[in-house]
Order: structure tokens, then C-alpha cells, then sequence
């Protein structure tokens, strides 16, 4: 726990006021990444069901997995910003904010009057983040964008899966790795504001962007090879040996090497067969992802003769990287989050239920891992605060 007067103690962004309006997960989740660090959130939502993640489902005891994940510690006020006296109050909260966060459909900031220009004139000083689908000026600008048509559209699923049979990777990676570049830009810009006196700044981040930018490598390498690597599901088409083999007591071992030193010892070591690694063939990376079929049916086999324990304890004496393939459920009860305490409760409306720390260990910092708002909780609190009556709040909760 940080000390009392610890410059720490009360988060990096302490002080700063983000203002959302977003839904589904890009936005949510940049937004929550901020509250994690310290910024306070209010998220703006529609009184007719506010963020319509909040609907996905009802498995947290009626309430959405994916909302419960992204919405932690924020601030919920139900506004209608069809309304004048909606956006007014919209205007008011601007004001005395930091940041504003929105990921709405196509055109519809600029229809609000809060495109980056109309922002810059009325709040010079707010840092205005918008995420989008695939960013203005292109053929798709006008299109929505979900994670799973994004990933379609960028080639993900492509590269995924095995051949003839594409897949989408099961997190919502396009979300997520929009929302993550958006928090980064947005504090580069609170940084940035902070050394030129005040003035704010805008960023767009769109999906399809995030999501070219990380095909990096398989995009370079299809237009230098004239092709593009197959998908080999639990494998890598750039190294080899890299897969899951199935061990003797029916569990599953996923053994990998990046560089040419690695794969003597697991020949060596591990399968303590010299043959493997004097073999020519063998000697590089490129010559074993040639032979891929030979190193997976030699490893398989003596994965299938030794036990999981067995298979990782050798592993791990030859230095050679290694895991045990986990379903959702073994994750959930997995040894290493317990013993390093990575599990806390967090209260929401349906009552305290478990979340996963925020990956940053930020020294003398403990994440607030606030509570899960209710639409429109903290309506009449917010409104009070801009100086408005309670039946105003109420009228427009």
C-alpha cells in the first residue's frame, strides 16, 4: 500500500476528468484504462438502455459479461443528447473536463457539434479522442465497424484458424487494441499539454488501422514472398518446431524455440536425440519450418510417452519455453494468478463479483477497482456538481 503523502498514492492521472461517450468495448476499454490509472470517468449514455453492451447478456447475475469487464470504476449519468438541454448540460461537463472519449457511429460527433474543430472553438483545452471503424477519406469510411468485421477486413481471420478453414481469434482483438492505442495517445497528449501551458489536442484511432498495423509482419512478409503463410492453428508458420503435442496421461504441451541455439538443446536435451541436431536439414530455422512435418511427428511421439509434469519439468531443466494448453475454466482457477493475488472484487449492481487486476504493477499505486455503475447512477451526483437542481436531474436521467 502506498504511504500517506506518497505523489503516487492517488494514481498517475490523478485529477484528470475524462468524459465518455461510448459503447460496446474500444471505447469502454480506453476509457477503463484511464480509471485504472487514476482519472476520474463519467460516462455519458442514452437514458432508452444506455451502452448496448450492457444487453449482450445476463450471465454476471443479470448484468453483461462485456459491460462488467470494460466499466469498472466509472461514473454512469443518463443524458439525452438529442435534446438541447442535454447537450447543454454536455457543454457544461466539457468545460471543466480533460479528455473526451467517443466512439459513436459514422458521422455522428460531427452532427452533435462535436467534431474536432467544433471542440477546439468551444473547449480549447479538452483532448478529444475518437475512434472510429476505418478512419476518414477511404472507400469503408462511412461503413460500422465491429471486432469481428474488422478483423475480416484487415486479414486477421485469414492468417487464423488452418487453411480453408479461416477463424476469428477469440478475443476481441480489434476492440481491444483500439482502445489500448487510444489511452496511449490520450496520455501522450495530456503530456503534451502539460509542456505547451494548456492547449488540448485531437487523435483518431480506427479499427482497421490497429488492426493492419498488427499484421506488420505478415503483411511484410507476403509482399516480399510473393504469398502469404498458411495458418497452422496452434503453431506459427515463421518458426518451427513452435506447436501443442498431446503427452502421455491426455493433456496437451505447447513447446516452442526462436532461435537455432534453442533447437540443439531440444534435440539434444529434451529428446536426447543427437541425429536431430546434427542433421543439416535442420540446422536453421528456415530449413526446420521446410521439415515442419518431420520435427512435429518426432516431438509428438515423445510427447506421447511422457506425462505432462514430466514433459515441462525436462523442458524447463533443457531451457526450452513451454506451456500447458488451458481452457477458460483452468484460467480461472489458474495457480499462478492465486499465488501472485491477481483476483479482487469490485461491487456492481447485482453484487460483488471477481476481476482480474489491471496488467500495469505501478509502485506505491493499488488500482481503485471501483464499482460497475447502474445506468444513470450518478446523474443527479454529476448534475449537482455543475450547479443544477435535482428536479433537473431527474428530468433528464
Amino acid at each position: 500500500m502506498a504511504s500517506a503523502g506518497d505523489p503516487t498514492a492517488a494514481g498517475p492521472l490523478a485529477g484528470v476528468t475524462v468524459v465518455a461517450l461510448e459503447q460496446a468495448v474500444s471505447a469502454p476499454l480506453c476509457t477503463r484504462v484511464l480509471g485504472d490509472l487514476g482519472a476520474r470517468v463519467i460516462k455519458v449514455e442514452n437514458p432508452e438502455g444506455g451502452d448496448s453492451a450492457r444487453h449482450i447478456d445476463d450471465v454476471v447475475g443479470g448484468l453483461a459479461a462485456h459491460f462488467v469487464w470494460a466499466n469498472r470504476g466509472k461514473q454512469s449519468i443518463a443524458l439525452d443528447l438529442k435534446s438541447e438541454a442535454g447537450m447543454a448540460i454536455l457543454h457544461r461537463l466539457l468545460d471543466r473536463a480533460d479528455v473526451l472519449v467517443s466512439n459513436l457511429a459514422p458521422g455522428t460527433t460531427a452532427k452533435l457539434g462535436l467534431a474536432p474543430d467544433d471542440l477546439a472553438t468551444r473547449h480549447p483545452d479538452l483532448i478529444a479522442a475518437e475512434i472510429d471503424g476505418y478512419g476518414p477519406g477511404g472507400p469503408l469510411s462511412h461503413k460500422r465497424a465491429y471486432d469481428l468485421l474488422v478483423q475480416a477486413e484487415s486479414g486477421v481471420c485469414a492468417i487464423t484458424g488452418h487453411p480453408g478453414a479461416p477463424a476469428k481469434p477469440g478475443p476481441p482483438i480489434a476492440d481491444a487494441s483500439t482502445g489500448l492505442y487510444t489511452a496511449l495517445s490520450i496520455m501522450a497528449l495530456l503530456y503534451a499539454r502539460e509542456r505547451r501551458g494548456g492547449r488540448g489536442g485531437a487523435v483518431a484511432v480506427s479499427m482497421f488501422d490497429t488492426m493492419t498495423e498488427l499484421m506488420g509482419y505478415p503483411l511484410t512478409y507476403t509482399r516480399h514472398a510473393g504469398g502469404w503463410q498458411q495458418p497452422l492453428g496452434m503453431s506459427s508458420p515463421a518458426v518451427a518446431p513452435y506447436g501443442a503435442y498431446r503427452t502421455a496421461d491426455g493433456h496437451t504441451v505447447v513447446l516452442g524455440t526462436t532461435n537455432d541455439r534453442e533447437w540443439q538443446r531440444l534435440a539434444g536435451e529434451l529428446l536426447e536425440r543427437p541425429d536431430l541436431a546434427a542433421d543439416d536439414r535442420l540446422r536453421t530455422n528456415s530449413g526446420r519450418v521446410h521439415h515442419r512435418d518431420l520435427l512435429d511427428a518426432e516431438i509428438g511421439a515423445w510427447c506421447a510417452r511422457h506425462d505432462l509434469t514430466d514433459v515441462q519439468r525436462r523442458a524447463d531443466e533443457a531451457g526450452i519455453g513451454n506451456s500447458r494448453y488451458n481452457t477458460p475454466d483452468d484460467v480461472l482457477h489458474h495457480p499462478h494468478l492465486a499465488a501472485r493475488g491477481r483476483w479482487r472484487h469490485i461491487d456492481t449492481p447485482a453484487g460483488p463479483v471477481p476481476a482480474l487486476l489491471p496488467p500495469p504493477v505501478i509502485a506505491g499505486y493499488d488500482p481503485p477497482m471501483g464499482a460497475v455503475p447502474a445506468l444513470g447512477e450518478h446523474t443527479g451526483q454529476v448534475l449537482a456538481e455543475l450547479g443544477l437542481p435535482e428536479t433537473e436531474s431527474r428530468a433528464d436521467a
